[in-house]
């Protein structure tokens, strides 16, 4: 599953060209924000669900 801080691919790029975005918030809205122009985007936990593709990198979750 995902985190806070993890990096992910969603299943359309960006229109700048990238497809690597940022979770920055969780709850029951989701906010992202685009690792190329640094665009943020807040959509509902169930529609993040079915536009992820997969987890790329893993946060730091040193303790």
């Amino acid at each position: 599953m995902y985190e806070l801080h993890d990096i992910v691919e969603m299943k359309k790029a960006h229109p700048c060209g990238v497809n690597r975005w940022e979770i920055i918030r969780m709850g029951m809205d989701i906010k992202i924000q685009c690792t190329g122009c640094g665009r943020l985007i807040m959509m509902p936990r169930k529609e993040f669900d079915k536009k992820m593709k997969k987890v790329l990198q893993k946060a730091n979750t040193e303790d």
